[in-house]
């Protein structure tokens, strides 16, 4: 029996940083959060960092990226990056300075697919903010898991690619009352909403209900300090795909763990 394994880290814009594990294949998706918090975290899980075979960044967002150096250089971990996200995190700024030198950085285009033994990853371009920025699916020959975060908007293809899944983490950034009457300035809230920014909750209900058919559990993640709380993003779940899909919600502090997927 194959399975396939699925931690968050932490999820927010205070940090993101994802485990997953398939046969022998283990990988941190993003790390955004530091060195020894990520230690810490897999440790809680009986994960040895050093057993940890790459670490594949998304975009070049401090939150997502700003760990990977030190794990990078302390453990000899490679790290996979986009060329737009590459030519951006070393441009002199405050990213490159926290995220330091990478050697031998491997370099992927987005729609490019990433193998790592039996697990493929396929990397699919998205429309937000931050240059070559891509979201992720996982494949094992029998499982198909995204991790999709910071997409944008609902791009074109998008909900094709949902429907093929088993499994999703994916964002639910922004309750639309909560931006509208927040204390956020106006441009930031456009941003947001804009094209290039965030789903909102009712935007990511949306994608699952019409395009998930075939999930087994969805996670919902990314979720917004000051525009959301976990209870509204549940119940704005609950309310549009209704009850018969399990779903958990990444928490921005803590880890969670979702059910491993069996095939």
């Amino acid at each position: 029996m194959k399975t396939f394994r699925m931690i968050s880290l932490q999820s927010g814009s205070n940090g993101n940083c994802y485990f997953v594990e398939t046969g022998n294949v283990r990988l941190l998706i993003d790390a955004g959060i530091t060195a020894s918090r990520t230690v810490e975290r897999l440790t809680h899980f009986g994960i040895d960092i050093a057993s940890v075979q790459g670490i594949v960044i998304s975009h070049a967002h401090s939150d997502h990226i700003c760990g990977a150096g030190v794990l990078h250089r302390r453990y000899k971990i490679p790290v996979w990056l986009t060329q737009g996200t590459y030519n951006q995190v070393t441009t002199p700024s405050k990213i490159s300075r926290k995220l330091g030198k990478l050697q031998e950085p491997r370099i992927f285009h987005a729609g490019e697919s990433l193998q790592f033994e039996n697990l493929t990853i396929e990397t699919i371009s998205t429309p937000h903010d931050a240059p070559d920025s891509v979201c992720f699916v996982f494949d094992d020959g029998l499982t198909r898991l995204g991790i999709m975060t910071d997409l944008g908007c609902h791009f074109l293809g998008l909900g094709e690619v949902v429907e093929t899944l088993d499994a999703i983490l994916l964002e639910s950034n922004y309750d639309e009352k909560m931006l509208e009457t927040g204390a956020y300035p106006e441009e930031l809230k456009q941003r947001i909403q804009g094209d290039g920014g965030h789903l909102s909750n009712t935007e990511s209900a949306g994608l699952i209900r019409k395009h998930g058919k075939k999930l087994r559990w969805v996670c919902l993640g990314h979720l917004s300090e000051n525009n959301n709380t976990p209870e509204k993003t549940l119940d704005t779940h609950r309310k549009i795909i209704g009850n018969h899909l399990d779903i958990f919600i990444a928490s921005r502090y803590q880890c969670t763990e979702v059910p491993v997927l069996y095939h």
